[in-house]
């Protein structure tokens, strides 16, 4: 039996459109007014960057010859549905897990998307302080990192269902 589409986690689905607007968004300006490793000042400590990742996060197997396109491509895909199967199941007032999710397959597709159609991912936030750099990242791992911090941080809030009555 299936149950209502807005009872379930997928209700959040929204968040996933917002993220790889947002996401796909900045990519596009980035790509039509920057050149290839072009560099702007927004504040200090923080630039715009262009940079490519040929690999993922932290440019992991960036080098090695293409295989792993298609690699971080199908992990993608796979944890997308992972997720959003759980969001199905999970109910609607579940917030901080589907938020969660969401901010998970929203930043995954948009790096899905940039792998396949351009082979490579656009970064473009570049933080510093002094003359150390963070790894150059973009929107869409901004979105997959706060969505598995939140998954962290509902670990450790106790839930409705574990609450206990007290009895005196």
């Amino acid at each position: 039996m299936s149950k209502p589409i807005f009872s379930t986690g997928l209700r959040w689905l929204w968040l996933v459109v917002a993220v790889l607007i947002i996401d796909l968004g900045s990519k596009a300006l980035i790509l039509q007014h920057f050149q290839l490793g072009e560099t702007l000042s927004l504040f200090p400590s923080l630039n715009l960057h262009y940079a490519r990742n040929y690999g993922a996060a932290f440019s992991f197997l960036a080098d090695k010859g293409g295989w792993q396109r298609w690699f971080f491509a199908g992990i993608a895909i796979g944890i997308c549905v992972v997720l959003a199967v759980m969001m199905y199941r999970a109910k609607a007032s579940q917030k901080l897990n589907n938020i969660a999710y969401a901010l998970i397959i929203g930043g995954a597709l948009g790096n899905l998307f940039d792998r396949l159609w351009h082979g490579f991912v656009v970064d473009m936030i570049d933080f510093y302080v002094g003359d150390w750099h963070f790894a150059t990242f973009n929107l869409a791992d901004t979105a997959i990192c706060v969505g598995a911090a939140l998954i962290v941080l509902e670990g450790f809030i106790p839930s409705a269902d574990k609450k206990q009555p007290d009895r005196a």
